[in-house]
């Protein structure tokens, strides 16, 4: 069985305080779907967070709030372009074979995996590990290591590749619901901004916002 999940690398600033998160080892992978517990929303939130805490590189730039909220949401709410670190996981559970995002991927960056099945029918997913995926007629072949001659491999079928990416834009969007409902209890004063952050992270509609 060939298993895909979004997954967002975690970081953890040293004692943070301002919610509640779940204890996750450092820069490991949090897959995020409609199903976490609360304070492992608390964790995706944070870490979404503290990847794009970063100056401005303009003068005109809101100033960063006093306040300690304020101050840590501020990046992730003012920031146009918005990153999250992590990607799409593939694991073959007959096999025990994982392909993992490697390095400076994000779940942004997710559509490049449709190159592979209606583009150039090949796509790469960061380094170290460097992960790599290739259309092959109606099969797709997954390298977790293309820099290693003897790296695994999985192999699947190009249609269920594209069911399981279907299946994860599901995830994530059910787990920008569960986002909101979350920001709604632990935020309140910052709810719609945080929401519409997430949203534009993740490359998903605002939940906030009416259909098209």
């Amino acid at each position: 069985m060939i298993v895909l999940q979004p997954v967002l690398e975690v970081f953890a600033p040293s004692g943070f305080a301002l919610w509640p998160v779940a204890e996750i080892e450092q820069y490991g992978l949090l897959p995020l779907s409609g199903v976490l517990a609360p304070a492992e929303v608390g964790t995706a939130v944070m870490s979404i967070a503290a990847h794009n805490d970063v100056v401005p590189a303009t003068d005109d730039h809101p100033s960063r709030p006093a306040d300690p909220l304020g101050a840590f949401l501020y990046s992730l709410l003012t920031m146009e372009d918005l990153v999250t670190s992590g990607g799409l996981r593939v694991t073959d559970t007959a096999s025990g074979i994982t392909l993992l995002p490697g390095c400076c991927n994000g779940l942004e960056e997710r559509r490049d995996w449709f190159d592979v099945l209606d583009g150039d029918g090949w796509a790469s997913f960061g380094h170290d590990p460097s992960p790599l995926a290739e259309r092959h007629g109606d099969a797709v072949r997954l390298t977790v290591d293309a820099d290693r001659d003897d790296s695994p491999v999985i192999e699947l079928a190009a249609g269920e590749l594209r069911r399981l990416l279907t299946g994860a834009e599901r995830d994530l969007t059910e787990f920008l619901d569960l986002a909101a409902a979350w920001a709604a209890r632990q935020l309140p004063g910052h709810t719609v901004p945080v929401t519409s952050a997430l949203a534009r992270a993740l490359l998903l509609r605002d939940p906030g916002l009416p259909c098209a």
